[in-house]
């Protein structure tokens, strides 16, 4: 299956959505957007685009009501999404989704591609826990590329999960929260017994990463 969701916001309008497969997008509040699953999706062979456009002086907050799992499907175990996002000159968006949940013997793989200007103000997550309880056997990559204006702000690619290079008898991490913020001024800074680390991005911004055997309770609604 096939899924498309596109999310348009605009200043002194609600935003508009269209969508079509197993993902659709409900305005919760003024300026709210959450993501509600209308099928079982993403399962093995399934495909999800999803457009995120913020114009000009608008703000936009993109979240969902629950987890979202990526199954096996009877012939393939691997499913794709790629997301687009837009913020506009002195536009804002915030994006927080429940975590994704690669289950036992699928695997799925993101590309995030994200455009921003150099007064946008972005708040970005990302939260994928590999497998449910007693599952360790899925598979997740992102990819993600972020610019200001013309010039590149991250280039950061991430695998979890069975045969991924960080998949070792020394380490092998089965969860990730990532957050992507702009701007952000903030020095680097590392959290060695907390598995955390922020990266401050040349660019302006910051990159926060944490990983882990599980989700944080306060991360994770599975």
């Amino acid at each position: 299956m096939h899924t498309e969701l596109c999310i348009d916001a605009s200043l002194h309008r609600s935003p508009r959505i269209t969508s079509v497969g197993g993902l659709a997008g409900r305005q919760t509040g003024p300026d709210t957007v959450h993501l509600i699953g209308t099928a079982a999706t993403p399962l093995g062979g399934d495909t999800i685009t999803v457009r995120i456009s913020v114009a000009a002086g608008a703000h936009l907050e993109v979240r969902s009501v629950a987890a979202s799992l990526a199954m096996p499907g009877g012939q393939q175990r691997h499913s794709s999404a790629q997301w687009h996002v837009e913020v506009g000159a002195g536009a804002s968006l915030i994006f927080d989704p429940e975590p994704m949940v690669v289950v036992s013997d699928a695997s799925h793989s993101v590309v995030n591609t994200i455009a921003l200007q150099q007064d946008s103000t972005l708040w970005l997550r990302e939260r994928t826990q590999i497998g449910r309880f007693e599952e360790a056997s899925g598979r997740w990559t992102s990819a993600m590329r972020c610019d200001v204006g013309d010039s590149p702000l991250l280039r950061h690619r991430v695998e979890l999960g069975d045969g991924s290079i960080s998949h070792d008898a020394l380490s092998a991490p089965l969860s990730m929260s990532s957050t992507l913020q702009y701007p952000d001024d903030r020095a680097s800074e590392v959290d060695l017994r907390g598995g955390s680390v922020r990266l401050a991005l040349a660019g302006g911004g910051s990159l926060t990463t944490s990983v882990g055997r599980r989700l944080p309770p306060s991360d994770s609604s599975t």
